[in-house]
């Protein structure tokens, strides 16, 4: 029963405490109301001088040839109930997650940033760009030596130590703040990239220079070792041919310089025969080089994976920006809450050290 009493006067006192310190807070308005009226004027300057942000999005779906047919279609039946059927890395080693990962590789945004791009009927690198919007070059011409760096190297050519160091400070901000790569319903293989910055043009070029750039990273690894495979085929099949070819002129160059050869001496046979035998293999040869080439061709178109564009960026983008209103009314909120607990840990306080 003691218990129970004690309970209802610590609500009692806690409504009690709750009623003064609320009473407190309105006898204190005029202060909270000032204050939220400096929070609407910097809501409305903030709103006023903040630059809108620009977002450009493609989505597009992939297609592995590899990871295709029935035995695609049972395995990812058979997932769902917890079985597995043939190697978890049918799909490739840019499946899933780990092509999402290649989109925020230094590499592939690095390439993305070197690449150079019309601006207005301007050329110039999505890098200098960057750097220009951004106002990052206002204190390089006191620098001795960023003051005079330049952006375009040749393919081959290696970065030196200042370029390397603002592409890889450049790579950090855009992977952490500009670029965003998810997938919408991780059942399927649709990949949506998004790019948001406060220069429109740069947002819609990069957008689409990253994408045609791990999307060109992607076919080549993925089709890597049959393109292996039909280089070495043709070689051998151009050697082959060539050899044939060789094989026909000296059994043609033999004929010519004995057109009446005497039947009876055998020793003028032996070189024609030797070219007809070489010629004879050499063709049984090709004729297997040139099924195999055309069989690994079809094989290498198959591995070919389809990548097929469903939504590009197109100008205008999206507007990110915040209204004067919503600056102002952002500001009156958030101000009377700082005020209210501004004077609320000072009444507290005042209380503890009395």
């Amino acid at each position: 029963m003691s218990e129970t009493n004690h309970k209802e006067i610590t609500l009692k006192e806690l409504a009690i405490k709750s009623n003064e310190w609320l009473s407190y807070l309105r006898s204190k308005w005029l202060v909270i109301l000032i204050g939220c009226l400096i929070g609407v004027a910097l809501g409305y300057l903030y709103a006023s001088y903040k630059k809108p942000k620009y977002v450009a999005a493609s989505i597009f779906a992939l297609e592995d040839a590899n990871g295709g047919g029935s035995l695609g279609q049972m395995a990812g039946l058979a997932s769902m109930v917890g079985i597995e059927i043939g190697s978890s890395g049918n799909g490739g080693v840019f499946q899933g997650d780990n092509l999402i990962e290649l989109y925020k590789s230094r590499t592939m945004i690095q390439q993305a940033l070197l690449s150079e791009a019309d601006f207005n009927g301007k050329k110039q690198l999505l890098i200098d760009r960057y750097l220009d919007f951004n106002n990052l070059k206002a204190k390089w011409p006191q620098h001795p030596i960023l003051k005079n760096i330049n952006f375009k190297v040749d393919q081959d050519a290696r970065l030196n130590r200042a370029q390397d160091s603002i592409l890889g400070e450049v790579v950090k901000e855009i992977g952490k703040n500009n670029l965003v790569v998810t997938k919408p319903d991780k059942k399927l293989s649709i990949l949506k990239v998004q790019v948001t910055s406060k220069d429109e043009l740069f947002s819609k070029t990069f957008d689409d220079e990253i994408v045609k750039t791990v999307n060109e990273f992607y076919v080549q690894t993925k089709t890597k070792k049959s393109l292996q495979n039909v280089a070495i085929l043709q070689h051998q099949t151009d050697s082959v041919k060539r050899a044939l070819n060789g094989a026909l002129a000296g059994m043609a160059s033999l004929t010519d310089a004995n057109p009446n050869a005497n039947p009876a001496r055998q020793i003028l046979k032996v070189p024609s025969q030797r070219r007809q035998v070489d010629a004879q293999a050499n063709t049984a040869i090709l004729t297997e080089l040139v099924k195999n080439l055309e069989m690994s061709k079809v094989s290498q178109r198959k591995e070919m994976p389809l990548i097929q564009m469903i939504d590009a960026p197109v100008l205008p983008l999206t507007r990110l920006a915040t209204t004067k209103t919503q600056g102002m009314v952002s500001g009156f909120f958030l101000a009377g809450f700082l005020m209210s607990a501004m004077l609320l840990l000072r009444r507290g306080f005042l209380l503890m050290i009395k």
